[in-house]
């Protein structure tokens, strides 16, 4: 029996719909940065600013392709070399974001759930939280010297107070009527601490170190500016002294797309763990 041509077009079109349904959103998340690159190029092409001092994004391209695949020098002694910069800027960040954040848990964890060591320890890390990461600087490069451990340092610090600050928060802000149930039920305070209070504290637990990972790429860029002979900030920094500003965006680009990437990649190992938290999020 043959099909018929209006019906095979109307079981078709949903489908149409709902690919366009689904597309329309991520379609809709470029129109602002496709509109600030033609404002940008149009500037530039047009010798609105100086050369010298805005470059245009089809220099800043064709510098970044060869920067990383090293086809033409445009990118002169960084032609070819993006994968290891880039690889060296995520390795500090991996480990530094680890200890850092490893580091704000636990302590978040036992400030949270604890009077005594609230007390104890609270003042403390409030008083060197507003401390900027650049003022660690100098101290880093004392006690680490140069190279990648003043780096990891910074970003130990970058990740721990964004952790630390929003397990405490967490961890505080349980409901009360959840404690109260547990312990109707004969919970101890061990199973109190781990089958109520964190588990109902991990969506503001990861927020926190979801702020700390971007700040741990924030740190890198600058510790790799003044100590470290490595790593996208040391492209970025050794181009602005040879005034190279294509070199220097496109360094701007790449930290950018890191720091985008690991987010991403954060943010879906957490929704398959966190599945039952509904926290309103769609990557």
């Amino acid at each position: 029996m043959s099909a018929n041509p209006e019906q095979i077009v109307t079981a078709e079109a949903p489908v149409s719909r709902f690919q366009l349904r689904r597309w329309l959103p991520r379609m809709k998340s470029l129109i602002v940065p496709l509109i600030a690159a033609g404002i940008w190029e149009f500037v530039a092409r047009n010798q609105l600013l100086s050369s010298s001092l805005f470059p245009s994004l089809t220099g800043v391209a064709t510098v970044g392709i060869d920067w990383i695949f090293g086809t033409d020098k445009s990118a002169l002694v960084y032609s070819g070399t993006w994968l290891t910069h880039a690889g060296a800027s995520a390795q500090r960040v991996l480990l530094g974001f680890a200890i850092g954040s490893l580091a704000g848990l636990s302590l978040g964890v036992l400030t949270g759930w604890s009077t005594f060591w609230r007390g104890l320890l609270d003042p403390m890390v409030q008083w060197l939280r507003p401390i900027p990461v650049t003022a660690w600087v100098p101290l880093s490069i004392i006690w680490f010297g140069i190279g990648a451990r003043p780096a990891v340092g910074l970003v130990v610090i970058g990740a721990f107070f964004p952790s630390y600050v929003n397990t405490v928060h967490g961890v505080m802000q349980v409901e009360d009527k959840l404690i109260r149930a547990a312990r109707m039920l004969g919970a101890s305070r061990r199973q109190l601490l781990f089958r109520v209070v964190l588990p109902a504290a991990l969506p503001t637990i990861t927020t926190g170190m979801r702020i700390g990972l971007g700040f741990s790429w924030m740190c890198v860029i600058v510790s790799e500016m003044l100590a470290v002979k490595s790593g996208i900030g040391y492209v970025l920094w050794d181009s602005y002294y040879f005034a190279n500003l294509d070199m220097v965006v496109a360094a701007m680009a790449s930290v950018g797309f890191l720091g985008f990437l690991s987010d991403k990649i954060f943010r879906m190992v957490l929704r398959s763990r966190l599945s039952w938290a509904d926290q309103g999020e769609r990557t």
